[in-house]
């Protein structure tokens, strides 16, 4: 199975310091510098940042695991110094973006080819009820939107792009003070959630802007993107031996919790 886990923004990540995580995946410029576009009643209207840290991300990776159980273990283990974080574990798959394509090319085999002399942008269409309700569109209009797709990755555009399920089966994992919580969804504040993606490549932020206004979206309704800058990520700083020492001993006490609770689940008889 497929996951995209995505990292909840605070004002750490939103002056530009980039988290921790293990997965390099692709970390977003704050949102200062990002635009939604919102589509009401046929018409588009800009709205530039910066937006509310809960309504926003500050970076993703998509991961593959054997299911939600694991890929909650996994996110669990990621670095504990990165205090204070929230990191969304969505499934993804949803065919609200047509069929899921990225480096490995897509459905027909094409694969992305990506230009360094361009710049990375991200396009999320936010949720609304429909798609939290994993709402199916049309077939004649998902083969509209995967012949774009197609169309978009021979053209040098589109680099990746998938769909999102709703968040009745989503989780938020949640650090803090060398711990962490798990919250299980579905999460009721729509606002704040993303419904699916597109990644491309463009000269500049108008050329991304023109293209998703383009884009043939199966909604017939109101609908809001927001397109954000991916950056590349930061090099840390290696940690110090100190910080080492912490983070084991932190690890240890993680993973001694996990047995003792396992114990006591199975003398229980659970």
């Amino acid at each position: 199975m497929e996951f995209m886990v995505l990292r909840r923004a605070n004002q750490s990540t939103e002056r530009g310091t980039q988290p921790p995580a293990l997965e390099p995946g692709t970390f977003l410029r704050p949102s200062a510098e990002a635009v939604r576009l919102l589509r009401r009643d046929g018409a588009w209207r800009e709205v530039h940042g910066p937006f509310p840290p809960k309504e926003v991300v500050a970076g993703f990776v998509l991961l593959e695991a054997e299911s939600r159980e694991d890929i909650i273990a996994q996110v669990r283990w990621w670095p504990l110094f990165d205090s204070g974080a929230v990191y969304e574990i969505r499934a993804a798959g949803s065919p609200v973006n047509g069929a899921g394509f990225d480096e490995r090319g897509t459905a027909s085999g094409t694969l992305p080819l990506r230009q360094e002399d361009l710049t990375r942008y991200v396009i999320f269409l936010r949720a609304d009820a429909d798609t939290e309700s994993d709402a199916m569109a049309p077939p004649e209009s998902l083969d509209v939107i995967n012949a774009h797709n197609e169309a978009g990755v021979r053209q040098g555009v589109l680099l990746a792009g998938d769909g999102l399920q709703g968040t009745a089966n989503a989780a938020r994992v949640h650090y803090a003070n060398s711990k962490t919580s798990v919250v299980d969804g579905p999460f009721t504040d729509v606002r704040e959630l993303i419904a699916g993606y597109w990644m491309l490549q463009a000269a500049s932020l108008d050329q991304a802007i023109a293209w998703a206004k383009a884009y043939p979206y199966p909604q017939q309704g109101d609908i809001t993107l927001e397109i954000r800058e991916a950056c590349e990520r930061k090099s840390h700083v290696e940690f110090t031996p100190e910080m080492i020492k912490a983070e084991e001993r932190l690890r240890a006490e993680l993973l001694e919790a996990e047995l003792r609770n396992a114990f006591s689940k199975a003398a229980r008889g659970g």
